[in-house]
């Protein structure tokens, strides 16, 4: 995967979540953000990271997602891995 393919895999992902009713709610109270600040940073690739990090808290909403798009369920983390900042880090 590659980082075009990766932050369209996440700007999905974040579409997906603003027209959730019940997660998004959720997901702007985590981030801080507002409905404006959506479309401001969905070009941002960091924010995109936060994003696929959201997503992931639950495995639900990961098959929700990946069905919806009619991804794998592996692409959402292999995106937030091509994603700048999204490698896992590594304490050893």
């Amino acid at each position: 995967m590659d980082q075009e393919r990766a932050e369209r895999i996440a700007v999905s992902a974040l579409g997906w979540l603003a027209a959730n009713d019940e997660l998004c709610p959720v997901f702007l109270g985590t981030t801080g953000s507002n409905a404006e600040d959506l479309r401001a940073l969905a070009g941002d690739p960091g924010f995109l990271v936060s994003v696929l990090d959201f997503l992931a808290m639950d495995d639900a909403w990961i098959v929700a997602f990946c069905d919806s798009e009619g991804l794998p369920y592996e692409a959402p983390m292999q995106a937030r891995q091509c994603l700048p900042g999204g490698a896992q880090m590594h304490w050893t």
